[in-house]
């Protein structure tokens, strides 16, 4: 897998290396090509390195950091990681110089979060020979890690970095001896310090370990060669070869480390890409959250608007509407108008309104609706609305000529008074039974019978009016009696 292209320097940078570059016996950095700050390959499961070495007050940040304290505090927490010390105890490395490397050691520890959970520390001890001191899983606390450091010694003669390599690989990054595996997205890191040249062939030895992947780190001291701290570290070597020219400055390095191994805190520095809500959960971890109303997609990053309406949390009196853009509105029920909250909702008038359907009558409730209601003289039908004629003779609107007789509650029929036969419309009435009585038998065709038949027609129409007017006064008299009762 191609490792990504090496991180440019920052003008930070001076100020982490100013108070090696003013000892007196220091070498010209430039002179000595992969004198680098410590960095890391970036992601691919290996720490996280901070952009640039100013602080996030904006101030910047200090070259020597005291013990356990971060880098740039509260905004970063360091990675777990399976971390192993590769520390060279030939008999080059003075009683006092050693001290100084189990301090450096025990230095990154105290800005390490040590666990099972969390960063897992061994160290390996080698000289002409190669001791494991403890394995990853020895310890699980930082003070009991650092006395185990620090009952350390020194070995014998002889620089076999290439065979200490080799052990690290073979015995401790493994599953038995408490390295995680592949699954758990934990960095192997490997940190070699050495003040002389291998006496081995190194160049293999670290290849395979990188390629099995281990991230190496070369820290030279004093005559350590620098080109064997390059064929033993991960690429870019910039990244991961570090040299110093004393043991007695070796101790500021831990906060570079530090920084290093620190897991960045997305929140802060705003690159968590959520888009309503970045939420720190620690080691470099954060997840996203949404805004009140809203819930998180799929991708676990962007938000959408709830359905307020389903969730009863709108506000509506009535009815609640989605739309299309995530809100939501207010509407209310048939006969009742919005508020000016947009919220409540108040009863209409449809009677005065026209609207309300109602045949013959509209009646408004107290309740804001209203019901339907008929002239007298008919009834409300079943829906409610509509209106039947009760008694049609009743109304006077029947039509018929002399008599309306109901036959129930909307039917009715006509009839005649005495004297008188309804006529085919079943409306008007005719006086053609006096009439047939007085025809004659005798022949029409002579004149003293048509004389003799118009007498009779004539006399006979009298007596008829006669009877009639009685007729009429006596329904007149009844019509009065019933009105004024």
């Amino acid at each position: 897998m191609p490792r990504p292209a090496p991180a440019r320097r920052l003008p930070g940078l001076l100020l982490l290396l100013w108070p090696l570059l003013l000892l007196p016996t220091a070498p010209d950095p430039v002179a000595r090509p992969g004198f680098r700050r410590l960095g890391t390959r970036g992601p691919e499961g290996s720490p996280g390195r901070r952009p640039s070495s100013v602080a996030p007050d904006g101030a910047p940040a200090s070259g020597a950091s005291e013990p356990g304290r971060a880098s740039g505090a509260g905004v970063c927490k360091s990675r777990p990681l399976d971390l192993v010390f590769l520390i060279d105890s030939s008999r080059s490395v003075r009683p006092l110089e050693f001290t100084k490397v189990k301090t450096f050691v025990s230095r990154i520890i105290d800005t390490l979060d040590i666990g099972p959970a969390d960063t897992r520390v061994a160290v390996v001890n080698y000289a002409s020979t190669v001791k494991i001191e403890f394995q990853l899983q020895a310890y699980t606390d930082k003070q009991s890690l650092k006395q185990a450091v620090g009952r350390i010694t020194p070995l014998s003669t002889g620089t076999m970095s290439g065979l200490a390599i080799q052990t690290a690989m073979d015995e401790v990054f493994t599953a038995e001896a408490g390295a995680r595996g592949p699954s758990s997205n934990i960095p192997k890191v490997a940190i070699i310090v050495t003040d002389g040249r291998p006496q081995d062939q190194v160049n293999e030895v670290a290849a395979r370990a990188r390629a099995s992947g281990i991230e190496l780190y070369a820290v030279g001291v004093d005559r350590a060669d620098m080109q064997s701290l390059k064929m033993m570290a991960s690429e870019p070597l910039e990244e991961h070869v570090f040299y110093v020219e004393t043991y007695g400055v070796i101790e500021k390095l831990s906060s570079r480390f530090q920084e290093t191994f620190c897991g960045l805190d997305p929140c802060v520095l705003g690159t968590h890409q959520c888009q309503h809500v970045c939420i720190s959960d620690g080691e470099g971890k954060h997840h996203c959250e949404c805004s009140q109303g809203y819930t998180l997609n799929a991708d676990k990053k962007t938000c959408s608007a709830l359905d307020k309406c389903a969730l009863n949390i709108h506000g509506c009196e009535h009815i609640c509407v989605n739309d299309r853009s995530g809100s939501y509105h207010c509407e209310c029920y048939e006969g009742y108008t919005l508020n000016e909250d947009r919220k409540t909702c108040s009863a209409q008038d449809k009677c005065a309104l026209g609207t309300h359907g109602c045949q013959h009558i509209c009646v408004n409730d107290r309740t804001g609706s209203y019901h339907c209601e008929c002239y007298d003289g008919y009834t409300l039908n079943a829906d409610k609305k509509t209106c039947s004629v009760r008694d049609k003779c009743a109304l006077g609107s029947h039509g018929c000529q002399h008599i309306c007789v109901s036959d129930g509650a909307a039917s009715y029929h006509c009839d005649c008074y005495p004297g008188y036969t309804l006529n085919e419309d079943k409306k008007t009435c005719s006086a053609i039974e006096e009439a047939r009585r007085l025809v004659s038998t005798e022949d029409v065709c002579g004149c003293e019978a048509t004389l003799a038949f118009q007498e009779k027609v004539s006399s006979s129409l009298q007596r008829l009016n006669t009877k009639l007017d009685g007729i009429l006064e006596k329904l007149q008299v009844n019509e009065y009696g019933q009105i004024h009762r």
